[in-house]
């Protein structure tokens, strides 16, 4: 059974209409069978009526109890056919309150066209008013016409049939107005519980207080700034209780609408907030209180820093490119002279390399400010990694250290961008052969491919070095963070931005043996990637 509140309207109809059939039965069963019989013509055929009268009594009550069970139209198209049915025998057994039965007839048949489609309810309306013709017809026949008019069966018919048209009319406003108001219900409820949804996933603290500064909504942002002081009777929360300094404040800017915005911490441990004040509504005695995490406000004013001072990095970076290369021209050109002396050669030698290194800050600074999209596709990991360990080999000199591939499966397949893949795991392994190494022994650094548990590629670059402290490893992705002297704390951090550029995450790893890993984890090649 269709539970909406259409049909629970439309039920409550039928419910009324089987109770009116009941009352139509009881009345001619009293009319039949009651002390009032004798103020009424006396029946054409007095064995016909008591048949009927019973009969139409009985089977209303069958209706009535079973009308809030079945299918609905079943149960008032049936309803109807019996008022008919039982309404035209009696009009022709007791032709004196034919006339009343033919008007009560109307309501049935137009309670029936308010809960029936049109063309069933119009068909109700149709078979009344050919029922009562054939009625006047049979009754002229036989002699027993009474003096009946033929207008008056015309005069039923049209009533019939209007009357199914207005209510039929009727009953489908009706039912689309229950539909829309539903519709709009739902997406009200909707609205509520996605706006309670937003409210409560915030970042931002909401509250709501009392005049009494009685806590009565707080979002989950909100309870965990607060915390749990379980001083609170009855679960009923008070912020003079649980933030003495915060319910100063709002008192304070109840009375004067001074702000104060100097960040407190509510709670031991917990980020400091600045707190804002607002009515609920005007001349209301509620108060909205937004706690702003301060250090949410800090990483958003450290981003805008980063992008600004990324574009001047840029064009700082570009002037001195410039001069750069023409130092490093004028080194080489110097270097080829045959009439330099060996310490002047070793001079040149420090000025090419810090030019060289300063070449990798400029080269680092630009990556930051250039940010390019990814150009995803598909990339075979394991003949990307032997291939990046020759080109690197063959760039940058190994010596003694080692730089091999290794993998649990034969191939691996990943989406990704291969010049961003490349740039990350040349700055990892620049990192790792530096860094990653015992003293006084040789780096070994492998790069090994494989999935993870949810199927994922996995690249991770790993090194047998002494491993890098808590302390540091939090701090590692911050832009300029570093722990040289020669660094300009960019690398990483570009390395990870890039990986988000492809939608890949970039994680140092402590292991338990000692040594690092950076973990690369790529989207498959089924993954949808949006640059």
């Amino acid at each position: 059974m269709d539970s909406t509140e259409a049909d629970q309207a439309l039920r409550r109809e039928l419910h009324f209409f089987t109770l009116y059939r009941l009352l139509e039965a009881a009345l001619l069963a009293l009319l039949i069978f009651g002390p009032v019989a004798g103020f009424i013509e006396a029946p054409r055929h007095p064995l016909l009526a008591q048949v009927i009268a019973p009969a139409y009594l009985t089977v209303a009550c069958g209706l009535f109890l079973t009308g809030r069970r079945g299918d609905l139209r079943t149960q008032a198209l049936l309803g109807v056919i019996c008022d008919i049915a039982f309404g035209v025998l009696a009009m022709h057994a007791i032709p004196g309150v034919g006339t009343g039965i033919a008007l009560m007839l109307m309501f049935n048949i137009a309670s029936a066209a308010l809960l029936l489609p049109l063309p069933l309810g119009l068909g109700a309306a149709i078979a009344a008013a050919l029922a009562v013709i054939g009625e006047f017809v049979w009754s002229d026949l036989t002699g027993g016409g009474d003096g009946r008019k033929p207008v008056e069966p015309v005069m039923f018919t049209l009533g019939f049939v209007a009357i199914a048209l207005l209510t039929n009319f009727v009953g489908r406003q009706m039912r689309a107005s229950q539909a829309l108001a539903e519709r709009r219900g739902m997406e009200v409820a909707g609205m509520a519980e996605t706006s309670e949804l937003i409210i409560r996933r915030m970042r931002t603290g909401v509250l709501l207080v009392d005049a009494d500064n009685g806590l009565r909504l707080a979002n989950e942002a909100a309870m965990l700034l607060l915390g749990d002081t379980g001083d609170h009777p009855e679960g009923h929360r008070n912020i003079s209780v649980d933030a003495p300094e915060l319910a100063r404040r709002l008192e304070r800017w109840r009375s004067q609408g001074l702000p104060d915005e100097t960040p407190l911490q509510l709670v031991p441990g917990m980020p400091e907030v600045v707190p804002r004040f607002a009515r609920l509504r005007a001349g209301s005695d509620q108060t909205l209180i937004f706690l702003d995490d301060t250090s949410l406000v800090s990483r958003r004013a450290e981003s805008m820093t980063l992008a600004t001072l990324g574009r001047f990095s840029a064009s700082l970076a570009h002037e001195i490119r410039n001069p750069l290369a023409a130092i490093n021209y004028a080194v080489q050109l110097l270097e080829e002279s045959h009439e330099l002396p060996t310490s002047d050669r070793r001079l040149l030698e420090i000025i090419r390399q810090q030019g060289v290194r300063m070449n990798g800050i400029v080269e680092n600074v630009l990556g930051l400010a250039r940010r390019e999209p990814a150009q995803a596709e598909s990339v075979e990991l394991i003949g990307f990694a032997h291939q990046f360990i020759d080109e690197y080999a063959a760039s940058h000199p190994l010596e003694q250290d080692t730089l091999r591939a290794s993998g649990t499966l034969p191939r691996v397949a990943a989406l990704a961008d291969p010049r961003h893949l490349h740039q990350v795991l040349t700055a990892l392994v620049h990192n790792a052969l530096t860094y990653g190494r015992m003293p006084g022994q040789p780096a070994r650094v492998t790069l090994h491919v494989s999935v993870d548990a949810s199927n994922a590629p996995v690249i991770e670059v790993l090194d047998r070095g002494p491993g890098i402290p808590p302390s540091v490893a939090s701090q590692l992705f911050r832009p300029f963070f570093t722990t040289s002297g020669h660094g300009t704390g960019l690398g990483l951090y570009i390395a990870r931005e890039l990986c988000r550029a492809n939608q890949a995450t970039l994680d140092y790893v402590s292991l338990p043996g000692g040594g690092g890993c950076f973990r690369i984890r790529l989207p498959g090649v089924n993954a949808l990637l949006t640059a």
